[in-house]
């Protein structure tokens, strides 16, 4: 009997999203800011490693494409290779310089378009999409809702964390809201984990600690599975190493070099304590006689040029240093380059030192696993990432990071006590090897994702409903009520001009009225019928010439979809009641709403809280409408634009309340007509490109036309 073979499994296309920071595969710039740090690193060398994985096909990490004289030329480069299966693409997003990731919350809509165009023409749909941040998770979700394929999660950091974290420092919650736009990263997390099939941790604690605030929080979709470690960049010390520039630099510092190293390194942010770790070792004369101090907080040319917060650390670490006196005994350099990092981690190990991580809270702590794979000692924080590495590796503390004499005396009896730093060196380096290398990341990565991957279906699209002779590569989709009607004159205007331009510019409409009340609208205010008809807030498609349902739509929306769930869960809840029945459908649930007494954002909270991954509308400042995941009005427009292949560059979308606001963001020739519900839409005042016309109904359209000189004439056109 012959042996039967085991299925051989495809390899993947995986592609992961990481839009923030200073993105590029060498030379990283780690520690220049806020933005550029950890999560940078890590993505570039799992995209790296996974390029290397027999069992994958292709690895892209997309991320924003910069272009400002003020950095490298390298961040304007849309494709850098890593290696042959592997690759950077940077995708365009907004205004083009380097802009810090709280300022580009308004351009990720057009950011997630551009990739989406991207992600077609590769020769196959990806197989799954790892999102990193909330920003990526935003455009994650959306990308996932679009091509029905798995999105995979990993927060790095959490916004309700850091909204507790800096109340309580003192900060107010307007101060927070105006410098982090903490409420839009909230939000987007909330989406993301709704969305996420899974949620990637580096630690036990970010689960039950972080995400367990989130009313998302379902700890069934969440693993951990901790970084990796280069293992061929950071390795024990050599002998050459003592004569290198970094340590010709330290040099300059410190009247006994010789001495252990104490190093501290990370990017200069408050949240990683450097001050109290000086104020520590300035406070101990024995620890000042054991050893040498060694702070390495980013790269700095001038510190007033620096942005507030590392301008402000800087400077409390100068204070510091002077305060105590500590001249000849820390070394504070300006300047590293990135593959020195693991130059100082083997010096600080070949004179016998340890390396201390101070910070307030610590989601991992990559750098302990570097010093580690080193061979040097660590002494660190106990709160996330530091506990289960030193549980795991047996190589180092753990301290109260406020504690400054708890912090001082255990680095002291970690240097002098011979045979415990000897123990530590060979556990760390044991450790990171059976633990934390790439490896055994990328072995565990694959393992948890594959089954993600295996039980998807593929999307498949309605075959097209029929081929016209001349192809319609510009569109315009308006909202029915209060953007097209309510004033005839301008209504004939704009019918006459659609019409001279019929064989040129596809025509839809786009409404929250189920199908009959739609076409019965058109009806009596003599509206010829559309070439697309998207109703019920975006759950129903219709094609002309014979309202040909568009029943692919009806079956990608109807993912996680359970409207019993959410009747139940919003019955009898204060300031909401059911509209009459002719007002729902299947994937519409429709209810009165009295702002006054509950918000759609708290509706939302609510029924993320019992677990219902849903989209909420609130339209006209009285009608709340409850539907899937997939479906809204930008997403049907989107998948419009796919299936009857016209682009978003060139559709005018007109819109007028909360309800349109995500097809009116993104590449459309967005335009909010005047009589909108201003409070609705004032998000979308801050987003360049979307027109607010000062005129009403149809005439507001009209405008917009004008505005962007729509329709474009074909080219050879006389």
């Amino acid at each position: 009997m012959k042996k039967r073979r085991k299925p051989v499994k495809k390899p993947l296309f995986i592609v992961l999203i990481s839009i923030h920071g200073l993105v590029r595969g060498h030379d990283m710039e780690l520690g220049r800011d806020a933005d550029t740090g950890g999560q940078v690193k890590y993505v570039v060398e799992l995209t790296r490693a996974l390029g290397e994985r027999p069992d994958v096909e292709k690895a892209i990490l997309l991320t924003r494409r910069v272009v400002d004289e003020a950095i490298s030329p390298d961040y304007a480069q849309v494709m850098e290779p890593l290696s042959d299966k592997a690759s950077i693409v940077r995708i365009e997003c907004g205004e083009e310089k380097y802009l810090r990731k709280e300022l580009l919350w308004d351009s990720l809509d057009n950011f997630s378009d551009n990739v989406f165009t991207f992600l077609k023409s590769q020769e196959r749909v990806p197989d799954l999409l790892h999102s990193h941040y909330a920003d990526a998770g935003y455009v994650g979700a959306r990308l996932s809702h679009q091509l029905g394929i798995p999105l995979v999660h990993t927060g790095h950091s959490l916004g309700r964390s850091k909204r507790l974290r800096l109340l309580a420092s003192g900060i107010s919650r307007g101060q927070i809201e105006d410098t982090y736009k903490m409420s839009r990263r909230i939000e987007a997390e909330e989406t993301t984990l709704s969305a996420a099939e899974r949620i990637i941790t580096s630690t036990g604690q970010e689960i039950e600690e972080q995400y367990g605030l989130y009313d998302f929080y379902q700890p069934e979709r969440m693993c951990v599975i901790p970084p990796g470690t280069d293992l061929d960049h950071f390795y024990p010390p050599r002998e050459s190493e003592k004569g290198s520039p970094i340590a010709r630099e330290l040099k300059r510092f410190l009247h006994r070099p010789t001495k252990p190293m104490v190093l501290a390194l990370s990017r200069p942010d408050p949240k990683k304590n450097i001050v109290t770790l000086i104020d520590a070792y300035g406070e101990s004369p024995q620890l000042q006689e054991a050893a040498n101090l060694v702070v390495v907080a980013g790269n700095r040319d001038d510190i007033q040029d620096m942005d507030d917060g590392a301008r402000g650390v800087l400077n409390d670490i100068l204070l510091a240093v002077d305060r105590h006196d500590l001249y000849g005994k820390v070394a504070y350099p300006k300047h590293h380059r990135p593959e020195e990092v693991a130059t100082l981690f083997r010096l600080a190990a070949a004179s016998r030192g340890v390396f201390v991580n101070p910070a307030l809270t610590e989601p991992f702590g990559l750098t302990l696993l570097e010093a580690a794979a080193c061979g040097l000692p660590i002494v660190a924080t106990e709160d996330g990432g530091p506990i289960d590495i030193i549980r795991n590796c047996r190589n180092g503390h753990l301290v109260d990071p406020l504690d400054k004499e708890a912090m001082a005396e255990t680095i002291l009896r970690t240097l002098v006590d011979k045979k415990e730093w000897r123990s530590f060196a060979k556990n760390g380096l044991s450790g990171v090897r059976r633990h934390y290398s790439w490896q055994a990341h990328v072995e565990k990565y694959l393992d948890e994702i594959r089954p993600l991957v295996e039980k998807t279906a593929p999307l498949i699209r309605m075959a097209p409903i029929r081929r016209r002779s001349i192809s319609r590569k510009q569109a315009l989709f308006a909202e029915l009520d209060l953007s097209l009607i309510g004033e005839n004159y301008s209504l004939t205007a704009l019918m006459q001009t659609l019409h001279a331009h019929r064989k040129t510019v596809l025509f839809g409409i786009v409404t929250g009225r189920r199908l009959d009340s739609a076409l019965a609208t058109l009806r009596k205010h003599k509206i010829p019928q559309p070439d697309v008809l998207i109703s019920g807030q975006g759950t129903e498609i219709h094609y002309a010439p014979s309202l040909t349902q568009d029943t692919i739509w009806e079956r990608h929306i109807n993912h996680l979809w359970d409207p019993r769930a959410v009747r139940e869960t919003l019955r009898e809840i204060p300031g909401l009641s059911l509209q009459p029945k002719k007002h729902q459908s299947a994937f519409k649930i429709s209810y009165y709403i009295d702002t006054s007494v509950i918000s759609g954002q708290q509706v939302r909270q609510l029924l993320q809280h019992n677990e219902q991954a849903v989209n909420v509308l609130v339209s006209f400042g009285q009608y709340l409408d409850v539907l899937p995941l997939r479906a809204s009005k930008g997403l049907a427009l989107r998948w419009c634009s796919e299936q009857l292949d016209f682009p978003l560059e060139s559709t005018l979308v007109a819109g007028v309340t909360g309800a349109d606001a995500d097809m009116l963001r993104g590449n459309t020739l967005g335009t909010v007509v005047d009589n909108r519900h201003i409070t609705e839409l004032s998000e979308l005042a801050n987003i360049e490109g979307i027109h607010f016309s000062e005129a009403s109904f149809a005439a507001g359209i009209l405008d917009a036309m004008a505005h962007y000189g729509f329709p474009a004439q074909e080219e050879g056109a006389s």
